[in-house]
């Protein structure tokens, strides 16, 4: 075995080695903040999916009502007795409570 041969085995085993590392970080940020992020998303998309009217909601603003109207993309709110307030479906930002029928 002469030096030229010892050299490119060595070579290679280190370009591997150096990217174990790398691999690892991506399987870290994988599991730590990629799939919980997706996870929330899709559960997020299922509560505005299930949206009805009377359901109680609060929008990303902070506003509190109660959902008279819903469309495909927007939904109208009543804040009180005489407000009545149109907003986007994305909006809502999670349900108070759900109506009753």
């Amino acid at each position: 075995m002469n030096f030229v041969e010892l050299a490119s085995d060595t070579g290679q085993g280190s370009i591997f080695a150096s990217f174990v590392p790398l691999i690892l970080i991506v399987v870290i940020f994988y599991f730590l903040l990629i799939r919980p992020q997706q996870k929330k998303q899709k559960q997020r998309n299922m509560m505005l999916l299930n949206l009805e009217k009377g359901d109680k909601v609060v929008t990303i603003g902070g506003i509190h009502g109660t959902i008279l109207e819903i469309d495909d993309d927007t939904v109208v709110l009543r804040i009180n007795d005489a407000t009545k307030v149109t907003f986007d479906r994305a909006a809502i930002n999670n349900v108070a409570s759900q109506s009753s029928s």
